[in-house]
């Protein structure tokens, strides 16, 4: 398989997506050394580099009726009268669909941070930036290349959603460097963590808890980054730019709790759309987990400085508020902890495979060659 436009069930789907864009690039004549804490970033960016087909065991197999091997109880669907209607085939044709949706959508979101990032190393004016901006695009890359061979396991693709397409828009066209920062880096990134985070810890597969744990593990220093450089910037700025920062982060930050409605995903499967979105709007479990993926953008938003009345009432009335007094750098520590815990439990299973094979030839098992 070469392309993964061959899985989406949606035949309308356009080949290419192009989005014009007018920015300045800016070119560093000074460098200085840079700021301590960014160096020290790029260091960490380089060292933790790996390799998406050697890190991941790949010949794990998918279960190909519940591929992430996830309870239902864990889909907004499952709390709707109408999952109660299907019978077992019907079930499980939705679960591999929303699971291959949900995957896809984790994709196409890497590829749009590999472009923004990639947007970033040119306008961005520090050359320390720069310099991790650079390895950023390289994490991506290597995102991309994870989830689309994973997904290609499972045989179905889903395009990019609206709501995520309308902010990736806007982030690639606004002229200004911070709006991609700040839309990319803390929104969508800091939204996808939490995502990821939730398949990582419910998973019953080995293979989806590595895709997931490994490039949570970048993406955390991603966070990082876009935190540390606009909490410099932002205390630069004028009343008048807060105010339209923080009426794109309003605004952006409702869309992306939208972007798991997941319309395309019921059209396809010729379900009642409104019905269906209605009744996950209602349920407590959808509230509740819609509300768990702002834990890691609430705290970087009150970090950066973007704190007042209108964004707090904003989180207030999305019940998100409290999650600004998470210490996001204890969330990275773990998230780098779990990725190191699957890569022994991976190093143990090379380990013993070679102990085994080593035994069944000494045992007169393995014939000579």
């Amino acid at each position: 398989m070469t392309s993964l436009r061959d899985l989406y069930p949606i035949p309308e789907v356009d080949k290419c997506w192009t989005v014009p864009q007018d920015f300045e690039t800016a070119f560093d004549w000074e460098y200085d050394d840079g700021r301590k804490q960014m160096m020290h970033l790029y260091q960490k960016g380089k060292d933790m580099q790996w390799d998406a087909l050697n890190r991941i065991d790949w010949g794990l197999e998918l279960d190909t009726e519940n591929p992430l091997e996830l309870p239902d109880e864990l889909t907004g669907i499952y709390h709707t009268p109408i999952w109660a209607k299907f019978n077992n085939n019907e079930k499980a044709e939705i679960r591999r669909n929303m699971q291959a949706w949900t995957m896809s959508q984790f994709m196409q979101g890497e590829q749009a941070a590999m472009i923004c990032a990639a947007k970033i190393v040119q306008q961005v004016p520090d050359l320390d930036a720069k310099f991790y901006a650079s390895t950023q695009v390289m994490d991506e890359a290597r995102h991309v290349e994870a989830y689309k061979k994973f997904i290609g396991k499972i045989g179905i693709a889903y395009p990019m959603t609206g709501p995520l397409q309308k902010l990736v828009d806007q982030a690639l066209r606004d002229s200004r460097w911070d709006m991609t920062y700040l839309a990319m880096q803390v929104v969508i990134e800091g939204l996808a963590l939490a995502a990821f985070g939730n398949i990582r810890d419910t998973s019953k597969s080995s293979l989806t808890q590595q895709v997931n744990a490994y490039v949570m593990e970048d993406e955390s220093r991603h966070v990082a980054f876009g935190r540390l450089t606009l909490k410099e910037y932002y205390p630069q700025l004028t009343q008048k730019e807060r105010d339209e920062r923080e009426e794109f982060l309003v605004e952006a930050c409702y869309h992306m709790r939208d972007r798991f409605e997941a319309r395309e995903l019921y059209e396809h499967l010729d379900l009642p759309v409104d019905e269906l979105v209605e009744a996950q709007r209602q349920s407590e479990f959808q509230k509740h987990f819609r509300s768990m993926l702002f834990q890691r953008i609430v705290p970087i938003v009150r970090d950066i400085g973007l704190w007042s009345e209108k964004i707090q009432g904003a989180y207030s009335d999305m019940g998100v508020l409290h999650f600004a007094d998470i210490d996001y750098a204890t969330l990275s520590a773990g998230d780098e902890a779990r990725a190191e815990e699957l890569d022994e439990i991976n190093k143990r299973k090379r380990e013993q495979y070679i102990k085994d094979v080593a035994d069944l030839g000494k045992s007169g098992g393995v014939a000579a060659e």
